[in-house]
């Protein structure tokens, strides 16, 4: 691809804000302006959108390796599933998010992380992409080499503990105990919090200031604000199933008055219900 159709390309995807637009001033940005800019770009649920179609495809080989290679991250301590989730679905932008293959997106914070946490250089990436591309130039090539280039010392990598304490007891299980007692039971009612949403959440912006019915005080475990940064060091959490009716979330639900839907949220996002 030509270095002009590559440029018209990058700014055909430039923010879908319909007016000139580059860097702003202090004054130029409201408080609206400020909370949409600050909109996650993983938080879609309950955005209107046209009709798409919905295809359970057979997932490819090269999806499952990313997968595999995911699970082999977690399991060797490098991340949690939240880091994954954080630095693979947020960090990118939307445009990223809504543009890339959802397996493409996984791949991306696979060189995110190695690249963050010190395992390989960007040097290092940069020199073997490249190596791969002029290998497969004109669609030929033979299988690629997977072999490492180097070996590293195993006892310098850092690690989180998460790996360990996990084995025998699953997660959240091994959390169990350590969140002390719930804040909320069965049949309480509950509002959820409007609170700022910087950098990453699992709390979707439909359900933020929405009040619904506590059924399942579900388990114990770090918060997704947490552990998406791999802060271990913090204190677990309780998570609970709440329930809430869709007339209640949005005016121009036109459905049955008892249609409802549940989410997991946790402790530090809900209060009492006035």
């Amino acid at each position: 691809m030509g270095n002009s159709v590559m440029g018209d390309l990058s700014s055909q995807m430039r923010a879908a804000l319909h007016r000139v637009q580059d860097w702003a001033y202090p004054d130029q940005i409201d408080h609206e302006t400020y909370q949409a800019y600050m909109k996650t770009p993983h938080d879609v649920g309950g955005e209107p959108d046209a009709p798409a179609l919905f295809e359970d495809k057979e997932e490819e080989q090269w999806e499952l390796n990313t997968f595999v290679t995911c699970e082999v991250l977690g399991w060797r301590g490098i991340w949690t599933s939240e880091e994954r989730r954080r630095i693979g679905n947020v960090d990118l932008g939307r445009t990223n998010y809504l543009g890339l293959p959802y397996y493409g997106r996984w791949l991306w914070a696979i060189a995110r992380v190695l690249v963050d946490k010190r395992h390989i250089t960007l040097g290092e990436l940069i020199e073997r992409v490249s190596e791969v591309r002029d290998r497969h130039a004109g669609g030929t090539g033979g299988p690629i080499d997977a072999a490492p280039r180097t070996t590293g010392d195993i006892e310098a990598v850092a690690r989180n503990r998460h790996h360990l304490d996990a084995v025998g007891k699953g997660d959240p299980q091994c959390f169990a105990g350590t969140a002390g007692t719930p804040g909320f039971a069965v049949g309480d009612a509950v509002s959820v919090r409007e609170l700022p949403t910087i950098f990453y959440t699992r709390t979707q912006e439909y359900l933020r200031g929405a009040s619904g019915t506590v059924v399942k005080v579900s388990y114990e475990s770090l918060a997704p604000e947490d552990e998406a940064f791999d802060r271990e060091d913090q204190e677990s959490e309780w998570f609970y199933i709440v329930r809430f009716r869709l007339a209640d979330l949005w005016e121009a639900y036109t459905g049955c008055a008892n249609d409802t839907l549940q989410a997991e949220i946790s402790e530090r996002w809900l209060r009492p219900a006035v």
